[in-house]
């Protein structure tokens, strides 16, 4: 099997994925995921699309990301991840898709806007 690559993305977080056959080694910009990302529960977030395909020992998965934080980085790695499992088997689309591991999550930062101290907030009004 040749390698297979998608990507996937979260707020600020850009994850190109790459998955060819191996033996279940998960690496982030060059660094094992439990060293890249230490936080135990950040770790369920990226192997969800591998646990529930049931390949978690089958894949070798190679990842390079950049931008934003930790939270967000992780998204962006599981949704590239699911991308690339349904390439690889598009029967895993219905595993993932009612999980919305699918979706594209597009929510970002709204920008400030001028006349405001943030994007929503007014400066303090009194009328007298």
């Amino acid at each position: 099997m040749e390698t297979i690559n998608a990507t996937g993305r979260r707020k600020a977080s850009v994850a190109r994925v790459y998955v060819k056959q191996g033996t279940g080694k998960i690496v982030i910009n060059g660094k094992d995921y439990k060293e890249y990302l230490p936080q135990v529960h950040i770790h369920d977030v990226i192997l969800e699309p591998l646990k529930l395909a049931d390949v978690l020992s089958i894949y070798d998965i190679s990842v390079n990301v950049k931008g934003g934080g930790f939270r967000g980085q992780s998204e962006a790695i599981r949704l590239g991840i699911a991308r690339a499992l349904v390439k690889i088997d598009e029967d895993f689309r219905a595993l993932m898709k009612p999980r919305k591991l699918l979706t594209r999550d597009a929510r970002v930062v709204e920008r400030k806007k001028f006349g405001k101290p943030k994007a929503r907030k007014s400066f303090q009004f009194s009328k007298r």
